[in-house]
């Protein structure tokens, strides 16, 4: 009984103990915070795939005559115009041909020059019978015979010319040139050696595997008589980029899907009149639908990841941080979509966050405008670079 009676003070002391040290324990300040609200806006939902930046065309320069390389005339890198000198083949063995020719051409002219006398001469002969009737044709013959190998020196003469003329390699687009595969002194071989190559830069195409989903929504409003280019803007981003910058339109749709990947191969045709973009860039696609929905819109730091699950805090009855797990989508305007989890009117902690440890922290809220946070959205050079 003795021992009970002690075992029961003692857990009373305990308990009184521990009554006074919660009573002791100061409730937490308040964590200042910036708050702002959700921001309803009508937007056209969008769909987004991967895609590859790719040139219009791209030419491979290649000698049309064998010859040795004389000069390279033009610098590697460099945008060029149609027809810009690029290379020098050695022109002086296809001068002298020319020449040559000329010189047979000039001697077949006055052969048949001499061959028209002939046969005019016999002309009158004949007429009186002063000659036979097969020295008569003889004649006529020569004169044929003759003004064909005029013909055939003239097409030498022209073939000549052209050889010379394709001992200056030049450009055959515009377009951005690659470096020199063969410099002065090689050799370079008709219609085998590539000299460089050069891609056109303005316009480009963007290729893209559009899904099976995307390309129907596509089919069902082209079929309404909404035309993608003009109700369907395509927009195009850069991996560096954010938002999607460019502009352009799509001009190709595959004929068929792949079944194996359940995608069809789509081409945007994108201007790019400064050449920031590159053929071979990795390239971000976005393809707007045709009507608008209301969407809800948040500053992307305010999102926070627990494992698998995003959520945000927002204020809640008693000024005390309220946690709420939400279901995101894309950027829209430098501000996050929301699909689920917030209801207009609610106000988002954007700024404070590292302070919340729990939900139900108290927090003394200040509100701020979610437009005014999209700048800060956006990463400086610095910070790309210490990524």
């Amino acid at each position: 009984m003795l021992a009970v009676s002690y075992a029961m003070v003692l857990a009373g002391s305990f308990s009184l103990t521990g009554c006074k040290q919660e009573a002791g324990t100061k409730a937490p300040s308040p964590v200042a915070v910036e708050v702002a609200a959700v921001v309803p806006k009508p937007i056209r939902l969008s769909d987004e795939f991967n895609g590859r930046v790719a040139s219009i065309n791209s030419v491979e320069v290649r000698a049309r005559v064998t010859g040795y390389v004389d000069k390279v005339a033009y610098r590697e890198g460099d945008s060029v115009k149609q027809g810009d000198l690029l290379f020098i083949i050695d022109p002086r063995p296809y001068r002298d041909a020319l020449e040559g020719a000329k010189a047979t051409l000039e001697r077949e002219r006055a052969a048949e020059a001499f061959s028209g006398i002939q046969s005019k001469r016999a002309e009158a002969l004949n007429a009186s019978k002063a000659i036979s009737l097969e020295e008569f044709q003889n004649r006529d013959s020569d004169l044929s015979q003759s003004t064909a190998r005029v013909n055939e020196a003239e097409a030498a003469v022209a073939t000549a010319e052209l050889n010379l003329s394709f001992t200056e390699v030049r450009s055959p687009i515009d377009g951005r040139t690659s470096r020199a595969q063969l410099m002065r002194g090689n050799l370079a071989q008709a219609d085998q050696s590539i000299l460089t190559t050069v891609v056109a830069q303005n316009p480009l195409y963007v290729y893209f595997d559009c899904d099976e989903q995307s390309y129907l929504r596509l089919q069902e409003r082209a079929h309404r008589g909404k035309g993608v280019s003009s109700e369907n803007p395509v927009h195009v981003a850069l991996a560096n980029e954010s938002g999607f910058p460019h502009a352009g339109t799509i001009d190709f749709l595959d004929n068929e899907l792949n079944p194996s990947t359940g995608t069809i191969r789509a081409r945007v045709k994108l201007p790019n009149p400064d050449h920031l973009l590159t053929p071979g860039l990795y390239a971000r696609v976005q393809l707007e639908s045709a009507g608008t929905v209301q969407a809800l819109l948040i500053d992307d730091k305010a999102i926070l990841t627990d494992q698998n699950q995003q959520y945000v805090y927002v204020v809640g009855s008693g000024n005390l941080a309220q946690r709420k797990n939400v279901d995101t989508g894309g950027m829209v305007d430098g501000l996050r979509l929301i699909r689920s989890g917030l209801s207009p009117g609610d106000r988002v902690i954007v700024s404070g966050l590292q302070q919340i440890y729990f939900p139900g922290s108290p927090v003394t809220p200040k509100d701020v405008a979610m437009e005014s946070l999209i700048a800060s959205n956006t990463p400086t050079l610095a910070q790309e670079a210490s990524k």
